[in-house]
């Protein structure tokens, strides 16, 4: 629609030289979710991918599970005091049989574009609610050294941030390193819900030959999202957090963090790691 990037006036002093001059930056704006006509959650978000996002969340909310709970999402008209549709507004509408948890009726979320889903910490809820226990799925083995061609890749996809320098971005890859899909959100949650939203819409939930990958740190939401969408390995360029390793250790998660260059740290999972006999060793 257009809308992922803004022009701003912006002062620019260099080197003593001071000039005025457009620059282009990410669009960030909110978006409300609501479920079978009802307000559920409102997220900052880099506008585009809206219904994918949407339903990317419901998955992460254990909600959704495929293509036939899903019956339709549609913006909502009348989101203003003059009735006018400002697509910040979707409503998300389940098939007849998709039983509701109650609590997404009873709380009304505020997401921020870096927290994700501040206070619903819990592991426990996480490995209760996970469609697809991660110790089931087919063996994922992949090498240190295709791991870290990862992130030159990913960087090469982003083609808003080459404009903006302003946005995160998620990616999947196969295990053989094929890019299979990228998006880019001022939210890192934001995201993976895309890419995750995207793979429900296709029909190819769960994910469990894939190879998450974020541009920046891995958060317990983010390792959650993850595990609800059934992707066994999750890598990050930056820190992990104590949760998000705590969450992958207790459901079998593949946790990457700082893949930079040759190097990389392996919290939990190692066992999808293939490791030459001598490096094992050392």
């Amino acid at each position: 629609m257009g809308r992922v990037t803004e022009r701003r006036k912006v002062l620019r002093i260099r080197d003593g030289a001071v000039s005025s001059r457009p620059d282009t930056l990410v669009a960030e704006e909110p978006l409300e979710i609501r479920l079978n006509g009802k307000p559920l959650a409102i997220t900052m978000r880099t506008p585009g991918d809206d219904f994918a996002l949407a339903a990317g969340f419901l998955v992460s909310e254990g909600v959704l599970a495929g293509q036939q709970d899903l019956r339709n999402i549609v913006y909502c008209a009348g989101a203003t005091a003059d009735g006018s549709n400002t697509y910040n507004v979707v409503d998300v509408q389940t098939a007849s049989d998709v039983v509701i948890p109650d609590i997404t009726l009873e709380r009304n979320v505020y997401t921020t574009s870096s927290c994700g889903l501040c206070g619903k910490a819990s592991l426990d809820a996480v490995r209760t609610t996970a469609r697809w226990p991660l110790a089931d799925t087919p063996p994922v083995r992949i090498s240190p050294e295709r791991l870290a061609s990862l992130p030159d890749r990913l960087r090469a996809a982003q083609r808003v941030f080459d404009r903006t320098g302003g946005l995160h971005a998620a990616a999947l890859f196969s295990e053989e390193g094929e890019l299979l899909d990228v998006r880019e959100d001022v939210g890192r949650h934001n995201a993976v819900d895309k890419l995750v939203g995207r793979a429900l819409q296709n029909g190819d939930l769960p994910l469990s030959r894939v190879i998450l990958l974020v541009s920046g740190r891995a958060s317990f939401e983010l390792a959650q999202k993850a595990v609800m969408a059934g992707i066994p390995v999750l890598a990050a360029v930056s820190a992990p957090s104590s949760l998000a390793v705590d969450l992958a250790a207790e459901t079998g998660l593949t946790l990457v963090g700082f893949l930079r260059g040759s190097s990389m740290n392996v919290y939990a999972g190692e066992g999808r790691i293939v490791l030459r006999a001598a490096a094992a060793q050392g």
